[in-house]
């Protein structure tokens, strides 16, 4: 996302980087970019709950009202989604409601599909569950690996994720029919 901001596709500065891995490169990377980050420990803040807490004070505090997920591997606390309602959104690597959770492009792969992909979707209180706002499909390739698959996706998540970030950020993104329908102007 940081290279979205820099290059100008996502005109916006990232408030906060939060994390749970004190050793995330993320960390050092965001602060390079004069972004502030912060480390929640789960071993002091255990179980969902508590973390999801933890998480809307701090946000709250700062006066975040607009979370983008990246590389966090957590399960998100309803606390947390009831807290920012529609205001969460994450990447996956295929195309919802296809393969959620863990290795979705070893599921791809081992389930012989043809293609395969990433959606970005709101955040909800299940496991890539939420409404769907954009989805970029990509070929499975014989003799593709979970890696070789990964690249290929991961191409097309840097492509699309800044577009949705953007238009939520710019409040674009109105709810219809179970899904999120980026407009051209600020949805009511």
């Amino acid at each position: 996302m940081l290279d979205a901001c820099r290059d100008g596709r996502l005109p916006y500065k990232p408030a906060l980087l939060l994390t749970d891995n004190a050793a995330a490169p993320a960390r050092d990377i965001a602060r390079a970019a004069g972004v502030e980050t912060l480390f929640i420990d789960p071993k002091v803040y255990k179980g969902r709950k508590l973390f999801g807490e933890k998480a809307v004070a701090e946000l709250t505090a700062r006066g975040i009202d607009t979370i983008v997920l990246a590389g966090f591997m957590r399960i998100v606390d309803g606390v947390v989604v009831r807290a920012f309602p529609n205001r969460i959104i994450n990447i996956h690597p295929a195309l919802l409601p296809l393969f959620p959770g863990l290795d979705a492009q070893a599921q791809a792969i081992a389930a012989g599909v043809k293609e395969s992909g990433c959606t970005v979707h709101f955040v909800d209180e299940g496991v890539d569950t939420g409404p769907v706002i954009m989805q970029a499909k990509v070929p499975v390739l014989p003799g593709d690996t979970a890696e070789t698959l990964s690249a290929r996706i991961l191409a097309e998540e840097h492509r699309i994720y800044p577009l949705v970030a953007r238009a939520l950020l710019e409040d674009r993104i109105a709810l219809a029919d179970g899904r999120g329908i980026i407009t051209d102007s600020p949805a009511p």
